[in-house]
């Protein structure tokens, strides 16, 4: 099956030449790469542009859900793998993915692990081989069949945070979901910025308020009013 490797950028200038030297080196020939900009004001777009094999989409929109959906309306593959601009796969993402389709598994992820060797970091990531919601995340990367991706009708768009969480939660009432027992690399910058206490308690209050209905937009905003980013 052909895939489609999905990737949201909003001032990613520090890692999207990383991610994607290693995709169009270690990716099939056959596998499309879709970047969607959600108006970067950096050298995003500027680095993008310098790989020919890329198909850079750019929408005024920056929200990852509407890019997530805009990437996958253009993708011409039969399997969608979405990546976040600062994670990388193992180098063996599309024999994982077609292993586990092939196993009986419609849509799934990794485990990860930080690019920082700090011990609460890896306990943090040690979660994440565990079949709980709250060890999920988009930081995992998540693929799925076109087919189920459509049948689910793509990522829901009022969610302007905790899209992936929702997805997974719509997905797993029907489909059958696989956590692949590797890591991706995912960077650890937001606990430069922030205290490791800070973060994780940004992150629990988000899920729960997710889990609890309370509204996207103001998830959102009290996750920005509470953690420093680049």
């Amino acid at each position: 099956m052909k895939h489609s490797i999905i990737i949201p950028t909003l001032n990613e200038e520090e890692k999207i030449s990383q991610l994607l030297e290693f995709l169009t080196t270690n990716a099939l020939s056959e596998t499309e790469i879709i970047v969607i900009d959600g108006g970067s004001k950096d050298k995003t777009i500027e680095l993008v542009k310098r790989f020919e094999n890329v198909n850079l989409i750019e929408t005024k929109k920056a929200s990852r859900a509407v890019q997530l959906n805009v990437g996958a309306k253009q993708a011409k593959g039969d399997v969608f793998y979405f990546v976040h601009a600062d994670v990388l796969p193992p180098l063996t993402f599309e024999e994982d993915i077609d292993r586990s389709l092939a196993n009986g598994n419609e849509f799934g992820c990794y485990r990860f692990e930080f690019d920082k060797k700090a011990l609460m970091l890896k306990f943090n990531a040690w979660w994440t081989r565990f079949d709980f919601m709250f060890c999920r995340g988009g930081d995992q990367t998540l693929f799925v069949t076109k087919d189920v991706f459509q049948k689910l009708n793509g990522f829901d768009e009022s969610y302007v945070i905790m899209e992936d969480f929702d997805f997974i939660l719509r997905a797993r009432k029907k489909f059958k979901f696989r956590i692949v027992p590797k890591n991706v690399v995912v960077s650890a910058r937001k606990y430069k910025l922030n205290s490791y206490f800070k973060v994780n308690m940004v992150n629990l209050y988000s899920y729960w308020s997710f889990m609890l209905g309370k509204s996207p937009e103001k998830i959102r905003d009290n996750y920005k009013t509470w953690l420093k980013f680049d």
